[in-house]
């Protein structure tokens, strides 16, 4: 009897040992393959970085600014993707070890509601910040408005956009809070210019004068590279008491139009008064409709 059970007990050490190397070897092989797995998306996402860097670069207004979005975002997804795989290689883990994984989770679900709860705030900035800068809606030196502040972009962050206005007054918005969202600056910029002359004066001419004012631009070595089109004259659009107002607007590069704009005026006063074109004495004034961007200098 006595050999019987010193049998018995040798067989259940053996399989007890036996299922321990058995739980050893798959551990071992779970997190080889999870590692191989990890180093093999680290190298693709640093080239679908590079790739995208390469492809955006040329099109941003500050250099670096592409760069330095697209890596933030993929040190995200970084981040959010091996620490979900190491997680679920721990729980495996545990699993081969025999722990009950019913507790553990539940344990986590509860900690995360807390802390969803806790920091509400936080994650709605966080989650629109991420969609702000994965969609591209601004970037570092565009013209925007936020929240109806008009300011110059200074830094966009999973956290807050930061205007600085024409005044140098900072603005920081939290990416949860911003409900309007305009960029004077997205691909191209326009500058969009009111001419107003006297009743008397025939708007053909002036608006010739115009146009070879903007020819005179467009051959200009240094302007040429900032305008996109030609002057697109809209015509007469407006009659105040005292003048008729002629309605135009200049395609630029993004963030150049006042550049371009304030440039344009100055040639076309000397280019009116050259020619007697007789300008009210009441003009009215120049309007910059918020379809052409905020006033705010940005060279």
């Amino acid at each position: 009897m006595p050999g019987r059970a010193w049998e018995i007990f040798v067989a259940k050490i053996l399989e007890v040992g036996v299922n321990a190397a058995q739980s050893l070897i798959r551990i071992v092989l779970i997190v080889a393959v999870a590692y191989a797995a990890v180093r093999f998306l680290r190298v693709a996402m640093q080239r679908v970085e590079a790739l995208l860097i390469r492809a955006t670069e040329s099109s941003e207004i500050i250099h670096g600014a592409a760069a330095k979005r697209i890596r933030t975002l993929t040190n995200v997804l970084w981040t959010i993707s091996s620490g979900l795989l190491w997680f679920v290689v721990a729980l495996i883990v545990l699993g081969q070890l025999g722990v009950n994984l019913g507790p553990i989770l539940a344990g986590a679900g509860v900690v995360g509601l807390a802390v969803g709860f806790g920091a509400q705030h936080l994650v709605r900035d966080f989650v629109s910040g991420f969609f702000l800068l994965l969609e591209n809606q601004l970037r570092v030196g565009d013209v925007a408005i936020v929240n109806g502040t008009s300011g110059l972009v200074e830094s966009v962050s999973f956290r807050a956009v930061v205007l600085r206005d024409q005044a140098g007054v900072v603005h920081v918005f939290p990416n949860g809070s911003i409900t309007t969202l305009a960029n004077a600056t997205k691909d191209w910029s326009a500058y969009v210019i009111d001419v107003a002359i006297s009743y008397k004066e025939d708007p053909d001419r002036v608006i010739t004068i115009m146009r070879q004012v903007s020819d005179g631009m467009m051959a200009d070595g240094v302007l040429s590279g900032l305008i996109l089109e030609p002057l697109e004259v809209f015509g007469v659009d407006n009659f105040t008491e005292t003048a008729v107002v002629i309605k135009a607007r200049f395609k630029t590069q993004a963030a150049q139009q006042y550049v371009v704009g304030r440039e344009y005026r100055r040639r076309l006063k000397k280019a009116l008064d050259t020619e007697g074109v007789e300008l009210p004495p009441a003009a009215a004034r120049p309007v910059m409709p918020k379809t052409a961007g905020p006033s705010v200098p940005t060279a």
